[in-house]
């Protein structure tokens, strides 16, 4: 039987289309009643025991044994053997990504995450100071496939932010550990390493055991374990977000290569079953083209049975009257991975509001992205680039208020205070301002 993948074909002019359109977008984040008691059990067992826990329950879903915690922290030297161990084009190509990654978040830094102040003309100082966090836990995925790129994105902003200390958790089944995942690590200055994964590590990076100390925030991908253990946590510690299947929205006006298109909506596809793969263009003859690169190309791929399920039941080749409604239907959709390609990308980029990321111009794949343009690829999904950002910088500081009222000043502020501390009923708020006022 030959495995095909035909993608929901959809036109904004048919009656049916804004009820077909939001089915296929539907996707619910809840996760299911078991796992969620069995998360809650897991961080309960973590909390009260510590490391025994953490340990019991590593042999159960990882299958690895150790006495201790010690015995499966991964050291300074295990991390840069493994660096050392790869082959040369390997080693460049982590050193050549974390130095894009890390260029672009120190740009970051220094347009958004200083310290500032001013002073009024009363002489009030008021400002803001950046300070980063103590210490931050970063989940890598581990089992079906390793994150190397997942190490650089999550621990690289960090260090540019200032963080002291960051403690990386990786899965290691059955003791395999990945040695691009490991250099990467070294690449990037992981603090500590741990072998364990999922929700128990999630939870003791939130609560902290006798071996792992207890982290500020926790940042990373994982799956539906460790996404609700990261909820459930979430006011213990602060988390970056609640991740959903990955998504690529490809606009196109027919002038890029249809295998290009093709093998785009692929990248996100293989990820898993439930990832969305969606095409906006107004070109009838072009989404035909890009159908025909599916038939033709998906043969030849190691994951095609996984693109085949994603692209059936979430992927869309959806037909527009024209660019500016694909702008338009682009917003609503909100995707995590917006690509334009387009001969006029720039004519289009502002029109575009709502998007993770966008990849703009016919050669800038989504992929690129993903390893080594710079930007992190840790992204807002499931619509909620509508109001969240991708992972940066500002992600690992915190900003305090800088308030140093001069005596001129507090004459003014002070009456106002009081007059609206009055208001809300507030007597002492009120006369904390007016002891300050000079007498008359």
């Amino acid at each position: 039987m030959t495995l095909q993948a035909r993608p929901l074909r959809l036109s904004t002019q048919s009656a049916d289309f804004e009820a077909r359109f939001r089915q296929r977008l539907h996707w619910s984040a809840d996760t299911n009643a078991e796992i969620e008691q069995r998360v809650a059990d897991i961080l309960h067992a973590v909390q009260q025991e510590g490391d025994a826990a953490v340990l019991r329950f590593t042999e159960r879903f990882d299958g690895l044994q150790a006495q201790s915690l010690q015995a499966l922290e991964l050291t300074q030297d295990e991390l840069k053997a493994a660096f050392e161990g790869l082959p040369e084009a390997q080693r460049h190509a982590l050193e050549f990504a974390a130095a894009r990654i890390r260029s672009y978040h120190e740009a970051q830094k220094k347009a958004a995450g200083e310290s500032w102040s001013y002073r009024d003309e009363d002489g009030t100082l008021l400002g803001q100071k950046v300070t980063p966090l103590d210490r931050v836990g970063i989940y890598v995925p581990g089992g079906k496939a390793a994150y190397p790129s997942s190490v650089l994105m999550n621990a690289l902003p960090a260090h540019v932010a200032g963080v002291g200390e960051i403690i990386m958790v990786v899965p290691t089944p059955r003791g395999e550990k990945n040695p691009l995942v490991l250099a990467a690590a070294h690449v990037a200055g992981v603090s500590r390493a741990f072998t364990i994964g999922g929700a128990q590590a999630v939870a003791a990076l939130a609560y902290g055991t006798e071996s792992i100390p207890r982290v500020d925030k926790i940042t990373g991908p994982g799956n539906a374990y460790v996404a609700s253990a990261k909820k459930r946590v979430f006011g213990q510690v602060g988390i970056d977000m609640i991740a959903g299947p990955s998504e690529i929205l490809v606009l196109a006006d027919g002038s890029t290569p249809a295998d290009w298109v093709a093998m785009d909506l692929f990248s996100q596809a293989e990820h898993d079953e439930l990832a969305q793969s969606i095409l906006l263009c107004p070109d009838a003859a072009y989404i035909e083209a890009v159908q025909e690169a599916i038939d033709r190309l998906l043969p030849s791929l190691p994951r095609a049975e996984i693109i085949a399920k994603s692209l059936n039941g979430r992927g869309a080749l959806i037909h527009t009257c024209d660019m500016e409604e694909a702008c338009a239907i682009a917003n609503r959709i909100a995707p995590e991975h917006l690509e334009v390609s387009s001969r006029e990308p720039h004519r289009w980029e502002p029109l575009l509001r709502h998007a993770g990321a966008i990849f703009l111009g016919a050669y800038t794949s989504e992929s690129l992205g993903d390893y080594c343009a710079g930007p992190n690829h840790v992204l807002p999904t499931s619509g909620t680039a509508r109001f969240s950002s991708p992972l940066g910088v500002l992600d690992f500081q915190k900003r305090s208020s800088i308030i140093e009222v001069s005596e001129a000043g507090a004459q003014k502020l002070g009456a106002i205070a009081h007059v609206l501390a009055e208001g809300e009923g507030l007597q002492a708020h009120g006369q904390a301002a007016l002891l300050r006022l000079r007498k008359a």
